[in-house]
């Protein structure tokens, strides 16, 4: 990637988001700093949860083993989609493998820049394209399947990284099963999205970080079945899932 491509994602990133709005870079900024901060998760029914911030910044050997095992399905070039503070990236990087990283927000570019990522940008999904290259590994790791958001965009998005992977091109995307809950609080917000036509576990959340407050973004939580069901005439098939039972899981999705 050229220094002169970086700069226009970088200013693109800014314009689209001011420091204000940036909650998630804010809090990888702080961690990456010593900073103890925590992840707030705003769903727009009202509900407040808490995440596990450190996470993001895990080495190799502390990282759960599905993340583990699924590196061993990288290959070739990769592209790195929602890259964070580059957990995935820069380990991947260490490795031998030229990776791109992309990432919504500002700073959490900054931060993966700062900890060795050579190559990243600040792109949102939605902007990718063949523009960027040709990849043969799409890295969603860290639930981001979820960035998908909605049928209607995941199949649109997957058609898009069909043209800008090789001929064997892989995508591997981590998800979380919505209905290994017994929460009233998830269980009912299941429910409504049934009767407004929705995938039960389609969000719509923001994250909140001290003073901090990102925009509203919608964000897609399924079943294997219903990453399958997804996946349907978009040139992509599953070839396994890691692990094949559980709450939480990544799916290999090679070209069909």
């Amino acid at each position: 990637m050229t220094a002169a491509l970086l700069v226009v994602f970088v200013k693109e990133g800014v314009l689209k988001m001011a420091r204000s709005e940036d909650a998630y870079g804010r809090m990888m900024w702080d961690l990456h700093r010593g900073i103890p901060a925590q992840e707030i998760v705003e769903r727009d029914d009202g509900l407040i949860s808490a995440g596990k911030s450190c996470a993001y910044f895990e080495p190799f050997g502390e990282w759960p083993p599905h993340h583990r095992e699924s590196m061993d399905h990288v290959s070739g070039r990769v592209l790195d989609i929602g890259c964070g503070p580059g957990r995935h990236a820069i380990h991947l990087q260490q490795e031998g493998f030229d990776v791109l990283g992309i990432d919504a927000s500002p700073l959490a570019i900054q931060v993966a820049r700062e900890r060795g990522l050579r190559k990243a940008g600040v792109l949102n999904v939605t902007r990718i394209s063949f523009r960027l290259g040709e990849f043969d590994t799409l890295l969603m790791m860290g639930n981001n399947f979820g960035l998908f958001g909605n049928l209607k965009r995941a199949r649109w998005l997957l058609r898009k990284m069909r043209n800008m992977t090789s001929s064997n091109g892989r995508i591997i995307a981590e998800s979380r099963d919505p209905y290994t809950t017994t929460s009233r609080a998830h269980l009912d917000y299941h429910e409504s999205n049934r009767r407004r036509g929705k995938f039960p576990g389609q969000l719509r959340m923001r994250i909140r970080y001290e003073r901090y407050i990102g925009a509203w973004f919608e964000y897609l939580i399924v079943s294997r079945k219903e990453m399958a069901l997804i996946l349907e005439d978009t040139g992509w098939r599953i070839s396994r899932f890691i692990p094949e039972t559980g709450s939480i899981y990544v799916a290999i999705i090679d070209r069909a």
